[in-house]
């Protein structure tokens, strides 16, 4: 069988989080008459080795004792949201009746390694499989993977100002910080943003590098890094980028799972709470994904709220005095996260070909930086 594409004819998108879709698989030959707008529109898993992964997925079946004959049993929904890679899950009927199987499939973006080392990513993924902490790798080709499904809603993000769910969040996140990960515990902020910023001045026009005050931006970090290190800082393993997307909520048990480790090292923990907090002002299914809001920016209850929760949830005793100083060290954080994203966005405009305005992300992240700098470092 030739070079085999996996397209999805039709798609639709419940209020549940449900697809209800029809697909199949079409030969490349065909594929290539396509209208490339309807490509567009109805998605397909654009993997540089669909051989491969077609062994791979059927390598997949049979460990679960399914045999697959024929490869339109293959049904493929794309999951909408991902910025970095392309998600797909994949169904198929098993041998035991009319239940189906799921997998994830995740297609690595193209240009995005300059972020982040995909074999470092592989093994954390890994150990925090064996952790406990997230869903099973299952298989590897050559641009991508395929992971276990886990079956749990995806948060909206609506669900991050539930103050049930946010607390649920809180705790998990305190629970994940925690975590005793193999390898160096340095500090990867500030060696990452100087990184990515190299990254971006090669590959910026200089009408661009001016826009975005590249040039300057060397000192900017330094006098950040400066002032946010002083004095005792809580060190832990980050996810750094816990946006609603990479939350799941088992509906029956409450049960929160964080996925999508790609940027996670150790860095303070209240630059993960600034994450989060930025991450609130973004809604990344609305018609216009790369617009932030932060006019619904959590305020002070929903932080101190927040902050509390994380703390409680250690067992330990806290004082008002500990909420407010990890508080005001989260609104210190945010400035590097702007910073972060900001260059990431930059970047991503360049390397990356998901549809997503990347520049325009970009440009307000760095417009909020430059708006909130004097409030926050006024002290």
């Amino acid at each position: 069988m030739g070079s085999l594409i996996f397209f999805l004819c039709v798609c639709i998108w419940s209020m549940h989080g449900v697809y209800v879709p029809s697909s199949r698989l079409v030969n490349l030959e065909l594929f290539r008459q396509i209208n490339k707008m309807a490509l567009k529109k109805n998605g397909f898993i654009p993997s540089s080795a669909p051989e491969e992964l077609k062994k791979v997925l059927v390598a997949v079946a049979s460990v679960w004792g399914d045999t697959i004959e024929d490869m339109e049993e293959f049904h493929v929904f794309p999951l909408k949201g991902a910025m970095t890679n392309e998600v797909f899950q994949i169904n198929w009927p098993t041998n035991h009746g009319d239940l189906h199987q799921k997998v994830l499939v995740r297609v690595y973006g193209k240009g995005v390694e300059v972020f982040f080392n995909r074999d470092d990513e592989i093994r954390t993924f890994e150990c925090m499989s064996e952790l406990g902490q997230g869903p099973r790798l299952l298989g590897r080709f050559s641009d991508g993977r395929i992971e276990e499904f886990i079956h749990a809603r995806t948060l909206s993000v609506a669900d991050l100002r539930d103050p049930e769910i946010s607390s649920l969040i809180a705790a998990k996140l305190r629970e994940f910080n925690n975590l005793d990960m193999p390898g160096p515990k340095n500090v990867l902020l500030w060696e990452r943003l100087r990184t990515w910023l190299s990254q971006a001045k090669r590959f910026c026009s200089p009408s661009t590098a001016k826009e975005f005050g590249l040039d300057g931006l060397e000192e900017e970090i330094s006098i950040l890094e400066k002032e946010l290190t002083q004095g005792y800082q809580e060190i832990g393993f980050c996810h750094n980028d816990l946006q609603y997307g990479n939350i799941m909520m088992d509906e029956e048990t409450r049960v929160i799972t964080l996925i999508d480790y790609e940027y996670a090292s150790y860095n303070p923990v209240a630059y993960d709470l600034a994450n989060h907090f930025c991450e609130m002002a973004a809604n990344y299914h609305s018609e216009t994904p790369h617009i932030l809001d932060y006019s619904i920016y959590p305020d002070l209850e929903e932080r101190q709220r927040f902050i509390s929760a994380y703390l409680a949830s250690s067992g330990n005793e806290y004082s008002d005095a500990e909420v407010e100083q990890l508080l005001s060290d989260a609104e210190k954080y945010a400035l590097a996260n702007h910073l972060f994203w900001g260059l990431w966005g930059i970047i991503s405009g360049h390397v990356n070909k998901i549809d997503f305005n990347y520049l325009e992300y970009a440009r307000q992240r760095f417009q909020q930086y430059w708006l909130t700098k004097p409030l926050l470092l006024s002290s």
